[in-house]
């Protein structure tokens, strides 16, 4: 919610917290409303493998309640937050006809929230355009939570001078894209007359983590390859260019230099090291090892 403390002051801005398991089918908070933009779920990765049932009710059971709401409110685009994990370990540049392999239950939640979405634009005829998101990263993101994504962590240990916690050897690339460029791409498909499509987000130039690291600079600790996870993750990106006119415009070493220009962001996020990550991610090694055998 601090995230909002500098628009407390803009009147056009409205806050209501909310489960949205909750909704009601003609629920007042969607009365008159144009767009709904659907980004409300459980985010962290990991905890869904100790976690399935609560990330499947709330990502998938809750999109229903979100589509029935923008439904009878007779919304005119509701764009749903869909995930890039969805496709697993899949063949690169990874266009949007790609099958989908969720490898863990967040995958399979969102994959499923997605699957419903579309299922209320295909029956009720609700405008739906769904934004499969691959690694976005930016100023101001979620410094709490679970062990998770590499820009909260490493800037944490930058802050400490802590080593980086380089999983594997480092090599394995992402698909890093900014927040203004989803922003942007979120709007597009809202405004847009096209519905009822997919469209993948990612700068579509992945980045190692290696390179991540060289960037921000300061000594390496190595820790175990995850299983379940792919070695590279890379959008393609045509369809979004050519029918919503989208493209990124931030560069990966721009947006790394807005991020580490306001690093006290993250003065407050959890400090990790190998131990704390080897114990948060057991049941992710236990599930998802081949052999079903915990980490060594």
């Amino acid at each position: 919610e601090k995230n909002l403390d500098h628009l407390s002051k803009v009147p056009e801005l409205t806050c209501e917290w909310r489960n949205i398991l909750t909704l009601k089918k003609k629920d007042a908070l969607f009365k008159g409303v144009d767009f709904v933009f659907h980004f409300a779920g459980v985010g962290d990765i990991v905890p869904s493998v100790k976690h399935p049932m609560k990330y499947l009710k709330t990502n998938t059971m809750g999109t229903a309640y979100v589509c029935e709401a923008a439904y009878h409110a007779g919304v005119k685009k509701l764009v749903y937050a869909a995930s890039s994990s969805c496709y697993g370990l899949a063949k690169t540049p990874t266009d949007e006809n790609h099958p989908m392999a969720p490898q863990y239950p967040y995958a399979l939640s969102k994959y499923l929230g997605e699957q419903l979405a579309f299922h209320w634009h295909h029956v009720y005829r609700l405008p739906v355009n769904a934004i499969r998101i691959f690694n976005a990263y930016g100023t101001r993101s979620r410094t709490t939570g679970a062990y998770g994504a590499v820009f909260g962590v490493f800037l944490k240990q930058k802050l400490a001078n802590k080593p980086y916690t380089v999983v594997g050897d480092g090599q394995q690339k992402r698909d890093f894209v900014y927040v203004t460029d989803v922003v942007d791409a979120f709007w597009r498909a809202a405004t847009t007359p096209i519905t009822g499509e997919a469209f993948n987000v990612g700068a579509g130039h992945p980045q190692s983590v290696n390179t991540l690291v060289s960037l921000l600079g300061g000594p390496i600790t190595y820790i175990p390859k995850r299983p379940g996870e792919p070695e590279c993750t890379w959008a393609n990106i045509q369809k979004i260019q050519q029918q919503l006119d989208w493209s990124p415009t931030v560069s990966f070493e721009e947006g790394v230099k807005r991020i580490v220009d306001r690093i006290e962001d993250w003065q407050d996020a959890p400090l990790w090291d190998p131990n704390s990550i080897k114990k948060a991610t057991k049941a992710w090694f236990t599930a998802l090892s081949h052999h079903g055998q915990e980490q060594k």
